[in-house]
């Protein structure tokens, strides 16, 4: 393994150890007085740097230069947590203006978005410069880059929940329905719409607002089945909303099982439902998402439910679904193991 410098400032430098300024600085080496078995071969540069790192570390040194020795090793190794850390104690240390850290740190995170080093540091800014408006829409930015990247989603929620005010609540549904407009599979956006929903801390409603906002969550999950049948994220979204509503499954029968036909008929409606769309011309059926909906839904009906149930499993293990075969038939096996002993 070799450590190169990464994206960013590469202009060359001299070596610490060629630095007149740094003279007085006793280099650490990383493997001094031992023999290891198998070393890192690290660059001449991030070695040098390294070794004076420690130095200053091991004296407790917190300075302008040790903001730029940091610098250099974070554009070297993005990664390196104990220079991330010290960097930011050493900043605090010496009253260093925040602001322009934040600046350089958007620049960090950009060239290294699945570093999650750089995310620490600007949750840790955040915190100390207690503005985070700004911040939701540098993510929705690097959403743009990488529009499934955990660490940027998980900033964004650890953003909302920590500070947790009604502003930068307000526009989250709008955000992640633009995201949901441009692409109705992005699994994280409808994590995110859950976690907005029924996951915000104070976001305690009782009685008539919540049964609002559970149907309200159910029109907006079945809307996009309809829009494409066979996405797995809507249809967990769905079944999410339910469990965690305590609403049966069975409410929900008639819909799916609008999906689990083998085409959609010719002929329109008379009256169309708008609380259970039918799925669209063209769709691909049958729905394999719909399928195991409806069999759950026969399932938890109990002993005479299951019959019904293992009819649709096997037809997902044999047909519809073949490459979770041996799932569906754990299922069958399952279920008819239960039924036996009821």
């Amino acid at each position: 393994m070799s450590v190169t410098p990464s994206t960013g400032d590469n202009t060359e430098r001299a070596l610490y150890a060629d630095r007149p300024e740094w003279a007085d600085v006793a280099p650490v080496a990383q493997y001094e007085n031992i023999q290891p078995l198998a070393p890192i071969f690290y660059t001449p540069e991030y070695k040098d740097a390294t070794d004076y790192f420690r130095g200053i570390m091991k004296t407790g040194e917190k300075s302008e230069r040790v903001l730029e020795l940091t610098e250099t090793i974070i554009r070297m190794n993005p990664a390196h947590y104990s220079a991330w850390q010290y960097r930011y104690e050493t900043l605090l240390a010496i009253s260093a203006p925040l602001e322009p850290e934040l600046v350089l740190t958007n620049a960090f995170t950009k060239a290294s978005i699945k570093t999650y080093q750089v995310w620490h540091h600007r949750r840790l800014l955040q915190t100390a410069l207690r503005d985070p408006a700004p911040e939701l829409a540098f993510i929705e930015d690097a959403l743009r880059a990488d529009v499934k990247n955990y660490h940027t989603w998980s900033h964004r929620q650890w953003l909302l929940a920590h500070f947790d005010v009604p502003e930068l609540w307000a526009g989250e549904l709008p955000f992640i329905e633009r995201l949901l407009a441009y692409d109705v599979r992005n699994n994280s956006a409808w994590h995110h719409r859950f976690f907005v929903v029924f996951e915000r801390g104070n976001a305690s409603g009782t009685g008539q607002e919540t049964e609002d906002v559970v149907r309200r969550e159910l029109a907006f999950a079945k809307d996009k089945i309809a829009l494409a049948p066979n996405n797995a994220s809507a249809w967990n979204y769905l079944r999410g909303v339910l469990d965690h509503a305590h609403v049966p499954y069975a409410t929900q029968a008639a819909f799916a099982k609008q999906y689990t036909v083998d085409s959609v008929p010719d002929a329109e409606p008379d009256v169309l439902d708008l609380e259970d769309p039918p799925p669209p011309h063209g769709a691909q059926l049958p729905c394999v998402a719909a399928l195991e909906f409806v069999a759950d839904v026969h399932e938890a009906e109990g002993k005479d439910g299951v019959p019904r149930a293992v009819e649709i499993w096997r037809a997902l293990a044999d047909t519809h679904d073949t490459i979770r075969k041996k799932y569906w038939e754990y299922r069958i096996r399952d279920a008819i193991a239960n039924a036996s002993e009821a």
